[in-house]
């Protein structure tokens, strides 16, 4: 079956979504003149005047601009940080990281515009505010009968690879840390996930903010404190390490062995995939969260959306590289969690696991709620209807139940999979709707 799926996905990654990717954030960066540059410390400005961890300002409906930010950075730094980050080492290569990172910078533009369109294109339904890609993916054709199709693809694909699979991803990684560190039975870790995640998704859209404006800024700011007191105490790596990253990323001919066991076509497409499960830039899974903040004009909420991606590939995921190169582990020895947990232990000692579990059980439970959130907008999208969404709900329970049992191979490639099938609609719909963000830019 992992055969199967791994060829599907090197079918769609390779020749197609690697440079659809790409390519959208080329696009996009240019027809919008470097927007991620521009706007930088515009997103900065606002994100500061809307910080409140009260919720005040988020109103009766919708979500302050902080909240959708929170939220959206929830659904991004998780797993994709920890383990996705050590994927990526082991799988690509140093080189991988590089990849990342190109496809994070142009990917800062895709994000600004998919927060732009989902704020002009946010409806409200049974008294809820919501909006996302499969609302303006509606919109992006003339042909009004393939739109909605491509929307209803989008919208199933999203329910299936981030509120199910992609969230059994998330418990899976969560158990294995536990287990790892404390010797906790996956059952155990995944009922009480399960559980915790069911009252707050029970507790509607108000609770979700309130719990991810809060969860998020304090994890966010520990685990990069203790990446950089990591990284201190092997401060002589740091220059190699980046040498590391930089020499693998144009290695054409893979060495035996070592770091640098990968060519420059498996660091592209390990770089790429897992960049892309970690920032989201173009997934069309964090525009669900920048739809429903309170703004003045759409263009608020796209530079917010801006430094979602700068937080989560530049600060956070580079912490965990770092934290692994610096600490000189096999990076071939270890797979996903686990060769992250090493690394720390090499600088912590014991406390090094156990933190990283911890770490992970935040980062990966704020990612559940995200990314249920996101699942939830397109179940309203196709039902329309509160009584699928408490369906929606309790399955989601199950998955994360589930997903603690499920071998870590197999799921990270199906997760890659739809994750995939979302992107190709979402990409076209923002490619035909390109010169419709530039306008509203125009007015901002």
């Amino acid at each position: 079956m992992i055969t199967i799926v791994k060829n599907i996905n090197k079918i769609l990654l390779e020749p197609v979504l690697i440079p659809l990717l790409l390519g959208t954030g080329i696009y996009f960066t240019l027809k919008l003149n470097f927007v991620q540059i521009r706007k930088f410390s515009h997103g900065v400005k606002h994100l500061l005047g809307s910080f409140d961890l009260n919720g005040e300002k988020a109103g009766k409906s919708g979500m302050s601009s902080f909240q959708s930010l929170a939220t959206a950075i929830a659904a991004q730094v998780g797993t994709g940080n920890l383990a996705g980050a050590a994927t990526a080492l082991a799988s690509g290569g140093p080189g991988a990281i590089f990849w990342m990172w190109v496809s994070a910078f142009f990917g800062m533009s895709t994000i600004y515009s998919e927060a732009v369109l989902s704020q002009l294109f946010k409806k409200e339904i049974k008294g809820q505010i919501t909006g996302g890609p499969a609302f303006y993916i509606e919109n992006s054709l003339k042909n009004k009968k393939l739109a909605k199709i491509l929307a209803y693809f989008f919208a199933f694909s999203c329910v299936l690879a981030l509120g199910l699979i992609g969230n059994s991803v998330q418990s899976n990684s969560i158990a294995t840390a536990f287990n790892k560190a404390f010797k906790i039975e996956p059952c155990i870790v995944g009922i009480f996930i399960a559980t915790l995640a069911g009252i707050i998704f029970f507790g509607g859209t108000k609770l979700l903010a309130s719990v991810t404006e809060k969860i998020v800024p304090i994890m966010a700011g520990l685990y990069i404190l203790a990446c950089f007191f990591a990284i201190l105490l092997n401060f002589r790596e740091i220059i190699p390490a980046f040498s590391t990253i930089l020499k693998s990323a144009f290695t054409f001919k893979a060495v035996s062995g070592g770091a640098l066991g990968a060519t420059i076509k498996e660091a592209i497409r390990y770089g790429v995939a897992r960049g892309l499960f970690s920032n989201e830039a173009g997934m069309g899974s964090t525009p669900h969260a920048h739809a429903v903040a309170r703004v003045n004009h759409p263009c608020d909420q796209g530079v917010v959306a801006i430094l979602t991606v700068f937080i989560d590939t530049f600060i956070v995921l580079n912490g965990t590289v770092l934290v692994i190169l610096t600490s000189k582990v096999n990076i071939k020895s270890y797979e996903g969690i686990i060769l992250t947990q090493k690394a720390f232990s090499k600088s912590f000692g014991y406390f090094g696991e156990s933190f990283v579990a911890i770490a992970l059980l935040f980062f990966a439970f704020s990612t559940i709620l995200g990314w249920y959130f996101f699942g939830e907008a397109n179940i309203l999208y196709l039902f329309k209807s509160q009584k699928m969404v408490n369906v929606y709900r309790a399955v989601v329970m199950i998955m994360l139940t589930l997903g603690a049992f499920i071998d870590v191979k197999l799921i990270w490639e199906v997760s890659d999979l739809f994750n995939c099938l979302m992107v190709l609609p979402n990409l076209i719909a923002l490619l035909f709707l390109g010169g419709m963000v530039k306008k509203v830019m125009k007015t901002h």
